[in-house]
């Protein structure tokens, strides 16, 4: 008998997941540079977690190996040796742009610098989004195979219910609120058909347009703005190809996904757009067997004679001349999170970071170290509810009250202070006596004895001075380090210095 040698072949990556990590200018001050320490957004804790890693085990339990990190060459030695730090099994290649806060370069211009390292099917993430458990990245991945092999999806988008937040607990000051984006689409085959944007609200905020093209092909639509977008989307790479031939395209949510949704039903913009998005290739595929198949619903056809017919059907006429629709519909696809299957949420503004943190709590009892010797910083005489989180190293002192609240690693609270509703990051320092309610503070801040706060953010390194009292701020260090007074002291030592010369001078001539 002969036996023969198998030969084993490099296996074919399927997807590749795109983490994009920001410099997150929602979440100011808390993201602001302490010193020449930056803070990286990818990096803020939720939970004592960073919120970072809540999107790279949602990416490890779908079965993913591979992630391409992209970040700000800034935020690169901290986001590296974090995600490096082996608490993960995932192959993580760090990759980093040149930018400064203000510029904001969009999603668009980071995949087309990065898309010779995307060689297959994506997944692009943000690294703010935290998923419920009732949320499985492997049910939209699946969504998406079933659909782009049966009908030639190129994409899937992720929307969730909008969380309504208590107007007696929003702090304007802090910022507003990202306002609500109306979505159209279609129930019964999960597509994706308008995304309503600011361009098009500006120009008529009354009205909605949709186009008789969409309304032939789906007369069944549902609108809706109490959804938001995940900024979660699964596409093939050949969307890539496309973002290549637009290259003004900046942002991927605001401007590229919703001018994608027009070409599935846009017949000048399938004609040009679908050879790039579902191009020809000798790869086997089973449209034979799904033709014949019983539990594939028909395609959707459309009449030729369509009344309303115009010479150009991209822009400026409502109504587009149709043909039959080919074998590969370019759809987008649409998962819709509800409400009542669990609390989802992005924690792009500072609103949603604090509410984040007050939500796990509820799943959290009691959470304190375990060690004896992390327990021991804690005195018998504290008292700390059942719903608080107090992280290792954390030095509580005798008759300190917290409640409802997470406190990170190495803090210090001194006596008698009062703690509600707070998020401490690392190495805050509490004052004794002092009073902290429905605050967020960033790392290395200092309060004073017997100083007030009352929903308050803080930058990383603020100072809170002795019996100093704050409500609804944001607090940025250069409110204290520049000084009121400095440029009057210099103003009077130059005076001084002047008159010291004039009285020298005059010195000399007698």
């Amino acid at each position: 008998m002969d036996i023969g040698v198998a030969t084993s072949e490099p296996l074919t990556r399927e997807f590749l997941a795109v983490v994009i990590a920001g410099f997150g200018n929602e979440l100011v001050p808390l993201t602001s540079n302490n010193g020449a320490e930056p803070c990286p957004k990818a990096l803020v804790p939720i939970a004592n977690k960073p919120m970072i890693d809540y999107v790279l085990s949602w990416i490890e339990q779908s079965g993913i190996k591979d992630v391409l990190l992209i970040c700000p060459s800034i935020h690169r030695p901290m986001i590296s040796h974090h995600v490096h730090s082996g608490l993960s099994t995932l192959h993580i290649d760090v990759q980093t742009y040149d930018e400064s806060p203000e510029s904001n370069t969009g999603t668009c211009t980071l995949l087309r610098h990065f898309a010779n390292r995307i060689s297959e099917d994506f997944i692009l993430l943000p690294c703010d989004f935290i998923p419920p458990s009732s949320l499985s990245l492997s049910t939209i991945l699946n969504k998406f195979r079933t659909e782009s092999v049966s009908d030639g999806s190129v994409a899937t988008t992720c929307w969730f219910a909008a969380h309504q937040p208590d107007k007696n607990t929003l702090v304007e000051d802090w910022g507003s609120l990202p306002p609500p984006v109306p979505i159209v689409w279609d129930e019964v085959t999960g597509t994706l058909l308008l995304v309503e944007t600011q361009d098009n609200i500006d120009h008529n905020s009354e009205e909605m347009e949709l186009r008789m093209s969409l309304l032939t092909q789906y007369p069944r639509t549902k609108l809706s703005n109490r959804y938001q977008d995940s900024h979660v989307y699964i596409c093939r790479r050949s969307v890539l190809d496309l973002l290549q031939e637009k290259k003004h395209f900046d942002s991927f949510r605001e401007e590229f996904v919703p001018w994608l949704c027009k070409v599935q039903y846009q017949r000048r913009k399938r004609e040009k757009y679908g050879p790039i998005l579902n191009p020809i290739t000798n790869a086997v595929t089973q449209d034979v067997s799904l033709k014949h198949s019983t539990l594939r619903a028909a395609p959707k056809m459309t009449s030729k004679n369509i009344i309303h017919e115009s010479d150009d059907g991209d822009a400026s006429s409502p109504f587009d001349s149709e043909s039959t629709i080919d074998s590969s519909s370019l759809r987008v696809g649409l998962m819709l999170h509800p409400a009542n299957a669990g609390f989802t949420t992005r924690v792009n503004n500072i609103h949603s970071l604090l509410d984040m943190n007050r939500r796990l709590l509820t799943e959290t009892s009691y959470s304190l170290p375990t060690d004896p010797q992390n327990r021991s910083f804690i005195d018998a005489k504290a008292t700390i509810s059942s719903d608080t989180i107090v992280g290792s190293f954390t030095q509580v002192s005798e008759r300190t009250t917290i409640k409802k609240s997470v406190v990170g690693k190495h803090c210090v609270i001194g006596k008698m202070a009062r703690i509600t509703g707070c998020v401490l990051l690392d190495h805050c320092v509490i004052g004794e006596g002092a009073k902290v309610d429905g605050c967020i503070l960033g790392k290395n801040t200092k309060v004073g004895a017997k100083a007030e706060l009352t929903r308050c953010v803080t930058q990383a390194g603020y100072e809170v001075g002795p019996g100093e009292t704050f409500k609804n701020e944001k607090l940025d260090v250069s409110d204290w380090t520049a000084g009121p007074d400095d440029s009057h002291s210099e103003d009077e030592d130059e005076e001084s210095s002047e008159e010291d010369d004039t009285e020298e001078e005059e010195s000399e001539e007698e």
